[in-house]
């Protein structure tokens, strides 16, 4: 056999193959495993550094999962061709790998690892994202790299209340919960979730589900590690020499206490730079290689005072109860001219959130993998520098801001009403005005404001927070605890963030970063049950008051939209001959149309009564002409026989000269003139499809006017153009 070292294993995940297979593709990198999932095939390859990077004081992993659309037989629309930046889905996936695979590595580890998961064939029914995660698994546990791993992950929905793990595309389409679970062999090490308004207890449930079928797969690559697991190699560690971190923190520890004891950032950081200045002036000689290093020792040091207070006193940096929420306010209508505005501050963490409403057309087109094409609530969330109070410039959302916009979005969409309720695109932006904690948190509060602002009639406000977790020397198994609405030395230095956003009646999105290996069943109990307290407080008792319902109305510079449903075989007579008819549409009213192929019409514009005249126009145009019915109609052309007079763009009909006055008409000329704004009445309608219509009867019937004349009433029949043939 020419791949000499070529295996591969098989398995089965949720009733269907799963296998895994190395040593035929991609053999210079440290390990290589081809995942196939169903017919959905990713390539995962994993290579790490011989040598640490210098000047680092962090774990240098990247992971990157990439969609190629020839996996789902597509050409990149892009001008060149093929594939760009990353879409943002795949960022997201991206984040969803690296959360639960980078805490299982070394802490002290420096040298640069990469991840990249290849999306080569993608089958709609199997996950790409799931099928990634347990491959790079894979190739990490198999490799050289140090890693205390593996980690499998599922997707888990509900369909009809039954818990379904790695659910179909059909299933998905119906499933009340998304929810991706990643687990060690013990633990949970990682939540995302979108869900619709699901109870806690049922939220539990699924998470637990996913865990035990994540157990079988993480057994599944350990027997493979058992056969051709790389011995993994040996590093540098980066911790300080003990002595030296047990010198600078005797020296430094008692003031760096005084520094923190304060709910005030900015008074924190002022009371930190003389003792940073103290110590590189006592210990800087001895770090003179490496004087990074002493920065990083006193990063250690405040972490040892923050995670001491918590775990050993209760105490909170900012003096706050462990279950006590920060100071709240909340406002809506700061901006003038935007459709809705509302802020929401939580202690110095303040997010601006603004709503815009748009036309249907207004919409996200996206060109990914599956089989979502366009979004039309879409979130944006923006970090500026001087959000912390740093100087640095902007250089366009990075895979953070991504990451928080992303799951602000997933808290709301289930409460956004349907095309049908409320016709409009819908964007919102969340700006971080100031940063301590939990901006993410505070942009699904500050967009539930905006969006209430601004009329939009989601089903139910929904809040967000976060839970933090200290864990002492034995981790999750031992002594630990959580505290409610943690801040950013809370974040920074504990050992999780676990984000919970949700309604009264139940969770829409979940999303947990941890610095530990995983969390225990009762860790996760109890962070439900205090976000699930903290959310119901922010709504009752800072949101609603504020505004207790969406407005009954726009605001004045909102686009007003009105829908009507036509047809669709008459969509050709709307759009005209070069779309002439509906762009005179949109010139006479001042309006922007837009027709979907099932027929449903959009028209959105300023003024309400143009909206609807412009409706109604395309009512006329998309129906038949009814006999018996009257029409305001424009004469179009004249002619001896009589006037043409256009009821509707693009359909006229003809009103006889006998029938264009209640008396004898000479000329048409006499009567009507191009131009002229006339009331008609639709008499007759040839089989050809020939319109007739009359004036006179319109005079008679609506305005009373007596006849001077009688006429033949007898419809017009169609004409015979061919002439008799002459006799010989």
């Amino acid at each position: 056999m020419f791949f000499k070292n070529f295996k591969i294993w098989e398995t089965e995940l949720a009733g269907r193959k799963l296998t895994l297979e190395t040593g035929k593709m991609a053999g210079l990198a440290n390990a290589s495993i081809m995942a196939r999932y169903g017919e959905t095939e990713v390539l995962c390859n994993v290579t790490a550094s011989a040598k640490p990077r210098e000047g680092v004081d962090f774990f240098p992993l990247s992971v990157d999962f990439e969609e190629k659309l020839y996996s789902v037989g597509k050409i990149p629309g892009s001008f060149q061709r093929r594939e760009a930046r990353p879409s943002e889905k795949a960022i997201l996936a991206s984040r969803c790998i690296d959360r639960p695979i980078r805490p299982l590595f070394p802490k002290d580890l420096r040298n640069d690892c990469s991840v990249v998961a290849t999306v080569m064939s993608v089958d709609p029914d199997c996950s790409p994202e799931i099928t990634a995660m347990i491959g790079v698994s894979a190739a990490i546990a198999i490799s050289d790299i140090p890693w205390d791993g593996p980690i499998s992950g599922v997707n888990v929905g509900i369909v009809d209340g039954e818990i379904i793990i790695n659910p179909t595309l059909e299933q998905r389409e119906k499933s009340d919960l998304n929810l991706t679970v990643a687990s060690t062999a013990d633990l949970v090490a990682m939540i995302e979730a979108g869900a619709n308004e699901i109870d806690d207890d049922t939220m539990f449930n699924a998470i637990m589900a996913g865990h035990e079928e994540n157990k079988k797969i993480v057994k599944f690559i350990n027997a493979i590690v058992e056969e051709v697991g790389k011995e993994k190699f040996e590093y540098e560690s980066s911790d300080p020499d003990p002595e030296i971190m047990a010198e600078i923190e005797a020296f430094c520890i008692e003031d760096v206490k005084k520094a923190l004891d304060t709910d005030d950032k900015n008074v924190r950081d002022e009371r930190l730079l003389p003792i940073y200045e103290a110590v590189h002036e006592k210990f800087d000689e001895r770090f003179e290689e490496n004087p990074e290093k002493l920065d990083e020792i006193m990063y250690l040091v405040q972490k040892h005072v923050v995670r001491a207070w918590l775990k050993d006193e209760h105490k909170r940096v900012d003096g706050r109860g462990i279950d006590e929420i920060r100071p709240l306010n909340a406002e809506v209508d700061l901006l003038a001219r935007v459709h809705g505005s509302g802020l929401f501050t939580r202690g110095q963490t303040q997010v601006l959130s603004i709503a815009t409403l748009g036309g249907i057309r207004d919409a996200q087109s996206l060109d990914g993998l599956d089989e979502q094409t366009e979004k039309r609530y879409i979130h944006h969330y923006n970090f500026p520098s001087y959000s912390v109070g740093e100087t640095k410039p902007s250089r366009g959302p990075g895979r953070r801001e991504i990451g928080h916009g992303a799951l602000a979005e997933k808290a709301l969409l289930p409460v956004i009403p349907s095309i049908e309720e409320f016709p409009y695109t819908i964007r919102v932006v969340s700006e971080v005005l100031s940063s301590n904690g939990s901006t993410s948190q505070g942009s699904v509060c500050g967009s539930t404001l905006a969006l209430m602002a601004a009329g939009v009639p989601i089903k139910a406000p929904v809040a967000g927070i976060s839970c933090g977790l200290i864990t002492g020397d034995e981790g999750v198994y031992g002594d630990f605890m959580t505290m409610v609405d943690i801040q950013g030395l809370e974040d920074f230095y504990g050992d999780m963030d676990f984000k919970v956003a949700g309604t009264k009646k139940g969770i829409t999105a979940i999303q947990m970063d941890l610095k530990v290996h995983g969390l225990t069943p009762e860790i996760i109990k109890e962070a439900f049950a205090k976000t699930h307290k903290a959310r119901n407080y922010i709504l009752d008792e800072i949101m609603l008051p504020v505004i207790s319902e969406p407005r009954a109305e726009l605001s004045k510079y909102a686009p007003k939209m009105k829908t009507v449903a036509i047809n669709p075989d008459k969509i050709g007579d709307v759009i005209g001959k070069s779309g002439k008819i509906i762009q005179q549409i949109q010139a006479d009213y001042d309006v922007k149309v837009e027709i979907e192929e099932d027929g449903n019409v959009f028209v959105s514009g300023q003024d309400a009564d143009k909206c609807d005249a412009a409706i109604e126009v395309i009512r006329l145009i998309a129906s038949d002409p009814e006999i018996g019915a009257f029409y305001n109609g424009v004469v179009t052309r004249l002619m001896n026989f009589g006037a043409f007079v256009e009821i509707a763009p693009g359909k006229e009909g003809l009103v006889h000269i006998s029938r264009l006055d209640v008396k004898r008409t000479e000329k048409v000329e006499d009567v009507v003139n191009v131009g002229d704004s006339v009331i008609v009445k639709c008499i007759g309608i040839t089989d050809e499809g020939k319109i007739d219509l009359s004036r006179r009867d319109a005079l008679i019937e609506l305005e009373g006017m007596t006849p001077e004349n009688e006429i033949d009433d007898k419809p017009r029949k169609p004409r015979n153009n061919h002439r008799r043939p002459k006799k010989d």
